[in-house]
């Protein structure tokens, strides 16, 4: 068996959220796995060890669904024998594909997925430390990108700071967060985080307001609003963050609205991140802020083919007439990083190895400058991407492709990555 797997074409098992709450997280895979496969390592071939392989992608549906992203990881293993698996969007899939993969002793990589997480998700015997560092060991087969609370907040923080010059708004936040892997990961993590970060600028400490660990899918949050009307000390909550689901969000903010409370800046997590969000909530979503992980005005290009963000972007508006979203990035940067983490091993079946390289990728691709290996880095096996704050606001055929779109997302804020340009002034939510 083993001597027949050495020659076979290595197969590459990715597992996503075609289908459910997630969906909007895969609507690129289509277009993205073309072009990866249109690129000469997975058109031609590539040589490993001596020998000339192809490889073979297979796309299995976590339905969204924890429980259901396992049992298509295991299909995946025992019934497609599949060398290397990658996953991405959110910890309702990411997590529960690493957790099997590093059981099964698979080589696996996922994506999109604070990196808190992941590490406490993967391994129950991990955990994140008072200083918001990762204690315990990294996984043996398993590695992943994206970035994590720190960076969170120094995305979101200096977007805070201005609006409250430009307002005068109080320092105190709401905090939105589901009792899920995201949300609590962000409750525990965000205010030392926050506070510690800005006391590190000389800034202020924000006073944190929880609105509870309610249940995924909740229909009602009057309460919630209430709370964050109340706000603490006196003072009503000027500042919004989240983690939630994405239909979660819409019943939120609409009964935001109806209730009254407008916060002077609302940066949102997880959410506000696809078209679909926003179109669904109209008018209410001008000027929601969030992060952004891949933009197509970036100076960043694929290191599997040279295409330039710009052009990738715009080439999935033009073939499928849907507006570019950013997880199409980080998507195809999975499959960069395996080419790059098989560029130095001798056997792609060797599956020891081809984790152990994973582990020690350092490259710029889609999204930017990638180093898993990196010493300032969470831990070992864990690339970090500097995210942008973006606003979404009225379209412009200034931007992707030439197209204007009745909303589009504006990069307002790049505190942490000056290597991609300002679009638009920041302005606050609401006034």
């Amino acid at each position: 068996m083993g001597e027949r797997r050495i020659w076979t074409a290595p197969r590459i098992g990715y597992v996503t959220p075609k289908t459910g709450a997630l969906a909007q997280f895969a609507a690129p895979d289509n277009y993205v796995i073309a072009q990866v496969k249109k690129s000469s390592f997975f058109k031609k071939g590539m040589k490993i060890g001596g020998t000339t392989y192809t490889f073979e992608i297979i796309v299995k549906d976590s339905q969204s669904n924890p429980s259901i992203a396992g049992q298509v990881t295991q299909q995946l293993i025992q019934g497609s024998g599949v060398d290397i698996i990658v996953t991405s969007s959110a910890p309702e899939t990411t997590i529960p594909v690493s957790a099997v993969c590093e059981g099964a002793g698979i080589p696996c990589v996922s994506t999109v997925c604070p990196w808190e997480a992941w590490w406490a998700g993967v391994n129950s015997s991990n955990s994140i430390g008072a200083h918001g560092n990762a204690v315990g060991t990294s996984p043996k087969y398993c590695s992943m990108f994206f970035f994590g609370v720190p960076e969170f907040v120094e995305c979101f923080l200096p977007m805070w700071d201005r609006v409250q010059k430009m307002t005068n708004a109080n320092h105190v936040y709401a905090g939105m967060f589901p009792n899920d892997a995201d949300g609590n990961a962000f409750r525990a993590a965000w205010p030392p985080t926050l506070n510690a970060i800005s006391a590190a600028t000389n800034g202020p400490a924000w006073t944190f307001v929880d609105g509870g660990a309610y249940t995924d899918l909740s229909t009602d949050y009057t309460s919630m609003i209430q709370t964050f009307k109340t706000g603490a000390n006196g003072k009503t909550c000027d500042f919004f963050v989240n983690a939630p689901l994405p239909p979660d969000f819409n019943t939120f903010w609409k009964q935001a609205s109806q209730q009254n409370w407008n916060p002077k800046l609302a940066t949102v997590a997880k959410v506000m991140l696809f078209p679909a969000d926003v179109y669904a909530l109209g008018k209410l979503s001008n000027n929601v802020a969030t992060d952004c992980w891949f933009a197509p005005n970036a100076p960043y290009h694929s290191s599997l083919d040279g295409v330039k963000a710009s052009a990738f972007a715009a080439g999935y508006q033009a073939q499928t007439g849907q507006q570019w979203v950013q997880s199409m990035g980080s998507t195809y940067s999975l499959f960069e990083v395996v080419i790059e983490a098989l560029k130095h091993v001798k056997n792609p079946h060797d599956r020891l190895a081809v984790a152990n390289a994973m582990k020690h990728v350092k490259y710029t691709g889609m999204c930017g400058p990638l180093n898993f290996s990196n010493p300032q880095g969470p831990a070992k096996g864990i690339g970090t991407i500097k995210p942008v704050g973006i606003q979404w606001k009225p379209g412009s055929k200034s931007l992707v492709g030439g197209k204007k779109y009745a909303w589009s997302p504006w990069v307002v804020d790049n505190t942490l990555n000056k290597h991609i340009p300002i679009q638009a002034a920041l302005e606050p939510t609401n006034k």
